[in-house]
C-alpha cells in the first residue's frame, strides 16, 4: 500500500494546539467536516504535538479533545474502503506506534465531547483520565467491520473495565453512552456538553498548579510499568522512588507550602527528565 503523504506546513489545522499560562496544553483533533475521522496525516501531526508537549518545560498537563460535536468516530471511511479492497495489506511499519505515549512524562486527560469509536477510542484510552460529555457515544466497532481487536485494545480494555465488560464491548461492538461508560469505569466523569472542556481544564489547572511535575511523571511511570510486575517487584520500585524523592527540592517545597498554607512552586519538568531513574535501582529495605 503506498504511504500517505506527510502533512505539509500548510496543514497545521488538522490538529490544533494551545498552551495556557498554567501550563495546560489542549490538543484538538480538528476535521469537523469529517467529524474528526482519523487519517494518517492527522495521526502524524497528533503524535508530533504530543512529543512537543512532552519536551516543553512550560507544559505540565495535556488535554486531548475534538472540535465540533465528535471526539473521533474512528478511521476515515475512505481509508477503510481502501484497506478493504481485495489483495490490500496494511503498511503498519510506516505508522506511529499507538501506545508509544505510555512513556509520556506528563498527565493526559481526554475530554470526550462526542462520538468515540475504534481508533478514536484508542486515543481516549492512551490518556490517563477521561471526562465525557453526557450523551457522547462509544463503541469498539471492530467486529462490526469484520476486524479483530486492533491497536492492542484487547490488552488495554480489560485492564480498564475488567475481563467480562471488555469481552462484552469487544465481541459485540455495541454502542454505549457516556453514563454507561462511567458505570463501566471507562470514564471517570460525565458532565453536560457545554461544561466539558471547562471541567477538564479546571482539573488540569489544579494539578498543574498543585502537583510536582517530577512526582507526576514518576507516578505515571510506576503505574504503567507495574501493570505486569509482581507485587514484590513493584514494592521494591516503590521504595526506590521513596528514597529518590526524600530530601529532594520538590519534597521540601511540598512540605513547606503545606505548612505555610500557600500554593507550591514546583519547577517545570526538564526535557531530559527520565522518570525511570527514580526506580532503576529498585530495592527492599528488609
Amino acid at each position: 500500500m503506498p504511504e500517505e503523504p506527510v502533512p505539509s506546513p500548510q496543514d497545521p489545522d488538522l490538529v490544533l494546539y494551545e498552551v495556557d499560562e498554567d501550563g495546560v496544553a489542549v490538543v484538538t483533533l480538528n476535521r469537523p467536516e469529517r467529524r474528526n475521522a482519523w487519517s494518517i496525516p492527522m495521526e502524524r501531526r497528533f503524535f508530533a504535538l504530543l512529543d512537543e508537549a512532552a519536551h516543553d518545560p512550560a507544559v505540565r498537563v495535556v488535554i486531548v479533545t475534538g472540535s465540533g460535536k465528535a471526539f473521533c468516530p474512528g478511521m476515515d471511511v475512505e481509508r477503510l474502503e481502501q484497506n478493504a479492497r481485495p489483495g490490500q495489506s496494511l503498511n503498519l511499519r510506516a505508522r506511529v506506534p499507538m501506545y508509544s505515549r505510555r512513556d509520556m512524562p506528563k498527565p493526559m486527560i481526554a475530554a470526550v465531547n462526542g462520538a468515540c469509536a475504534g481508533i478514536g477510542l484508542v486515543q481516549a484510552l492512551i490518556c490517563d483520565i477521561r471526562f465525557a460529555a453526557r450523551g457522547a457515544r462509544f463503541t469498539t466497532a471492530f467486529t462490526r467491520r469484520g476486524l479483530a481487536g486492533e491497536y492492542n485494545l484487547p490488552y488495554v480494555l480489560p485492564r480498564v473495565v475488567g475481563l467480562e465488560n471488555a469481552l462484552d464491548l469487544l465481541l459485540s461492538g455495541r454502542i454505549f453512552d457516556a453514563d454507561e461508560a462511567k458505570d463501566l469505569g471507562l470514564v471517570s466523569r460525565v458532565v453536560e456538553p457545554a461544561d466539558l472542556l471547562g471541567a477538564a481544564r479546571a482539573y488540569a489547572r489544579d494539578i498543574a498548579r498543585s502537583c510536582s511535575p517530577r512526582a507526576m511523571a514518576v507516578v505515571r511511570h510506576q503505574v504503567y510499568g507495574d501493570l505486569d510486575r509482581t507485587f514484590t517487584d513493584a514494592l521494591a520500585r516503590s521504595y526506590s522512588a521513596m528514597e529518590y524523592f526524600a530530601g529532594s527540592p520538590d519534597f521540601r517545597e511540598g512540605v513547606a507550602s503545606f505548612m505555610e498554607k500557600r500554593e507550591p512552586k514546583f519547577e517545570g519538568l526538564p526535557p531530559d527528565f527520565d522518570p525511570a531513574e527514580a526506580t532503576r535501582d529498585a530495592f527492599l529495605p528488609y
